[in-house]
C-alpha cells in the first residue's frame, strides 16, 4: 500500500530534524519537506494553506481557530524560549529595571505573534508593567504579517504604531526612536522575506549604548521556572484540516514520530555539543538542574498549565474572544497523551 505524502514545513530545530530527514519515519507517511523561517512558514500557512502539516506560532493558532481555519494542532512543542529575556533597551530611556518599562517605546516583530504574547504577559504578571501603559512598535506590515491573514486589529485601548518601512526595530532602538525592543531572537540574523531588522541593522548607530533588559539571563530562567514551572513554548504543529478528517489516523503516527524523533536527537546531545563549548556538558547538566532532565515535553498533560496560562494570556490582552478549551485544540487521538 504507498504511503500517504505528506507536505511539511518548518523552521530548523534539532528535536524535529531526524523526521525531516527521513532518520525517524512516521508509520505510513512519507514527509516531503521544507525547511522556513518561522515567520514566512505561518504567513503562508495562515493566508495560504500551502501544506498539508506545519509548525505555527501558538499565539496566531489560537486566534486562527477561533476565527474558523480549518487546522488541528498536535500537541508538539519542541521550540521554547524565554522570551521577555530577550528585551534590549536603550541606556539613555532611563530604565533600571523591568518596571521601568512603564511608559516606554517597546518594539516588537509581530503584535499578535507568541513571542510579545509572553512578554506582555510577563511584564504584566510579574513586574507590575501593564500593557495599556506601554507604546507598542510593531516591524512587520500588515501584507506580511500573521494577523494580516487572520485580520488582526489592535485590541482596544492599546497604545499601537507601524514601525515605518524604511526602518526596523534594531535601527529605531540604537538610534533612540525605541526605548526597548525584543531584537534578540535566534532569529534575529537570519534572511527572510518579512522581517526587516536583519536588513536594517542600524548599523551606523551607537550599539554600546543598548544593554539586555536582564543581564542575567540564567538567573531571570532559574527565577521564571521556579515561580511559573514551565518553559514558555511558541510553536507547534498543525494538520490541514481536510486531511485530519480523510487520515484521521495521521495524527497518532505523525505524534509518535516527533516523539521518536526528539528521543534521537536527546540519545546524541552530549556528543553534539561543539567541541569550542569546553564547558558545554557542565552548562547541560546545569540547565537540566534548572529545568529538570527533558526541558521540551510533548504531549497535553505535561504542558497543561503552560496552554491554560497561554490562553488566559492571550484572552486577557485581547487576542481572542473567548477562551479556548485546551482538548478541543488538538488531534483527539492525541489528547490523553
Amino acid at each position: 500500500m504507498p504511503k500517504l505524502k505528506l507536505g511539511f514545513i518548518s523552521a530548523f530545530n534539532e528535536r524535529v530534524d531526524p523526521l525531516m530527514k527521513g532518520q525517524i519515519q512516521a508509520e505510513g507517511i512519507e514527509i516531503i519537506p521544507t525547511y522556513s523561517h518561522p515567520s514566512e512558514t505561518f504567513w503562508r500557512q495562515l493566508k495560504f494553506q500551502e501544506f498539508e502539516v506545519g509548525e505555527i506560532s501558538m499565539s496566531s493558532y489560537l486566534i486562527a481557530r477561533e476565527r474558523g481555519f480549518d487546522m488541528i494542532a498536535l500537541p508538539v512543542f519542541p521550540s521554547r524560549r524565554l522570551f521577555h529575556t530577550e528585551l534590549s533597551y536603550h541606556l539613555d530611556a532611563g530604565i533600571e529595571k523591568p518596571e521601568d518599562l512603564a511608559g516606554k517605546r517597546i518594539g516588537i516583530g509581530e503584535y499578535q505573534q507568541t513571542a510579545a504574547l509572553w512578554q506582555r504577559g510577563i511584564l504584566e504578571h510579574d513586574f507590575g508593567v501593564s500593557q495599556f501603559k506601554v507604546r507598542w512598535y510593531m516591524e512587520r506590515t500588515e501584507e506580511l504579517s500573521h494577523g494580516g491573514a487572520t485580520g488582526f486589529t489592535p485590541p482596544a485601548g492599546i497604545s499601537f504604531q507601524r514601525i515605518p518601512p524604511d526602518k526596523s526595530m534594531a535601527s529605531m532602538l540604537v538610534n533612540r526612536e525605541l526605548d526597548a525592543a525584543g531584537i534578540n531572537s535566534p532569529w534575529k540574523n537570519m534572511p527572510n522575506v518579512i522581517g526587516r531588522s536583519h536588513r536594517i541593522p542600524g548599523a551606523d548607530g551607537d550599539w554600546s549604548r543598548v544593554r539586555l533588559l536582564f543581564g542575567d539571563r540564567l538567573a531571570e530562567g532559574k527565577r521564571f521556572f521556579q515561580k511559573w514551572g514551565f518553559l514558555p513554548v511558541n510553536h507547534a504543529y498543525t494538520i490541514r484540516g481536510d486531511i485530519y478528517r480523510k487520515y484521521p489516523w495521521a495524527a497518532f503516527n505523525l505524534y509518535s514520530a516527533f516523539v521518536k524523533a526528539k528521543a534521537a536527537f536527546n540519545g546524541k546531545l552530549v556528543d553534539s555539543i561543539p567541541s569550542g563549548l569546553f564547558f558545554g556538558k557542565e552548562y547541560l547538566a546545569m540547565t537540566q538542574e534548572i529545568f529538570g532532565a527533558d526541558p521540551y515535553p510533548y504531549g497535553v498533560k505535561a504542558n497543561r498549565h503552560m496552554l491554560e496560562t497561554l490562553i488566559d494570556f492571550s484572552h486577557e490582552q485581547g487576542l481572542t474572544a473567548k477562551k479556548a478549551n485546551v482538548e478541543e485544540l488538538f488531534a483527539q487521538s492525541t489528547r490523553d497523551l
